[in-house]
């Protein structure tokens, strides 16, 4: 197969690679079966950016392996897209967090169906409800009401 790229396509591939290979060893490291499963890919796009006029985005590790170099991994927009990236992930996580709590605490005090009762919804429904609760005030609020209780003493 042969493709053929402009210096500023590859530079584009070359950011969506970084994008990638962060989010992969963003927290747990380069040593993980994930960033093995990547890393020779990795090496090579790095090695042809060379060749394809991006030079400047690469740069030599003492070990002989190559790495974005921070015209590359410090490029404002790249750093705008991770930024954006964690805080998404930071607001999904948190609010699907807070509502799983909240179903396993209501849950919990439930106990036992009443006969004769409307039968409670079904988890999806009441997740969906509770996640819809935290993003209203989420996004009303931001997270200025929310508070860490250590010990229920605050």
């Amino acid at each position: 197969m042969n493709v053929s790229f402009t210096a500023k396509e590859y530079q584009r591939l070359l950011e969506l690679v970084h994008l990638g290979m962060w989010a992969v060893t963003a927290y747990q490291g380069e040593d993980t079966a994930a960033a093995r499963r990547y890393f020779a890919l990795d090496q090579r796009l790095l090695q042809l950016a060379i060749d394809m006029g991006c030079a400047p985005l690469v740069e030599k590790r003492e070990d002989g392996s190559l790495q974005p170099s921070p015209k590359l991994a410090e490029d404002e927009k790249v750093r705008e897209i991770q930024s954006e990236f964690t805080n998404d992930v930071f607001w999904h996580e948190l609010v699907g967090r807070m509502a799983d709590r909240d179903y396993s605490n209501e849950a919990a005090a439930r106990g036992v169906e009443t006969p004769g009762v409307e039968p409670p919804p079904t988890p999806e429904e009441k997740l969906k409800k509770l996640e819809d609760r935290y993003w209203d005030e989420f996004e009303k609020n931001d997270l200025v009401n929310v508070f860490v209780l250590r010990g229920g003493r605050g």
